[in-house]
């Protein structure tokens, strides 16, 4: 059987993109879809990243665990740093927008989030569906819990929920782009399973802003 590589890709305009998924990702095919706030107002795409950079983090549903944990995690990013460098976080979730309150209440995330509930950016960008584990891959470093552990608290979350949903497809997977200003993307990553997020000291790194220490008391670390 041949074998299965995620796709990550750094791209600049001086070299050549490795893989012909990411030699076809256009963000121009994406501008126009429509993203909802808490609220069910809707937007257009393009407005995250028309006028700066933006870090873009597309998560599973809202109820997995391994997305909480890694959305814990970026709630931890001081304000003043994406100021500071003229940088957006934002997430997006495929549920409802009616579940957006609650999974901020849950991560304590503070920072843009909107949700793509027909999945047509994910879709348009080519995220996979499925999960695939690779014996080589390291786990998250955002995820503390154990699939075991993890799966359990989901459960537990979605029967005690004021409305029984998988808050999302539970097959889709995520990802990560950095893009803008205006259609210029640097960074792609989508994700081959629940674990296999990038980094976030790396897309930190990447975006130009000062990275994280996420062990016991998060600090900004001086570089």
């Amino acid at each position: 059987m041949a074998a299965v590589f995620p796709i990550t890709q750094q791209i600049s305009s001086s070299a050549p993109q490795s893989s012909r998924a990411a030699a076809e990702l256009r963000v121009s095919d994406v501008e126009e879809c429509l993203i909802y706030d808490q609220h069910g107002a809707s937007a257009a795409f393009k407005s995250l990243f028309q006028s700066s950079k933006a870090i873009i983090i597309f998560v599973r549903n809202f109820l997995c665990f391994a997305c909480k944990e890694y959305v814990e995690d970026l709630s931890k990013i001081p304000k003043d740093a994406l100021l500071d460098a003229g940088v957006r976080l934002v997430v997006i979730g495929q549920a409802s927008y009616s579940h957006i309150e609650a999974f901020c209440s849950l991560t304590g995330y503070q920072h843009e989030i909107y949700v793509d509930p027909e999945r047509q950016i994910y879709k348009k960008l080519g995220m996979r569906r499925g999960e695939t584990f690779m014996e080589t891959a390291s786990t998250s470093p955002h995820v503390k819990s154990s699939m075991l552990v993890g799966s359990l608290k989901s459960m537990w979350r979605a029967m005690t929920s004021p409305v029984f949903d998988f808050q999302g497809d539970p097959l889709q997977q995520g990802g990560a782009i950095i893009v803008g200003p205006g259609s210029d993307l640097h960074f792609a990553h989508f994700d081959m399973n629940r674990f296999h997020h990038t980094p976030i000291n790396q897309l930190l790194q990447l975006a130009g802003i000062q990275m994280v220490d996420f062990n016991r008391h998060p600090k900004v670390i001086d570089i």
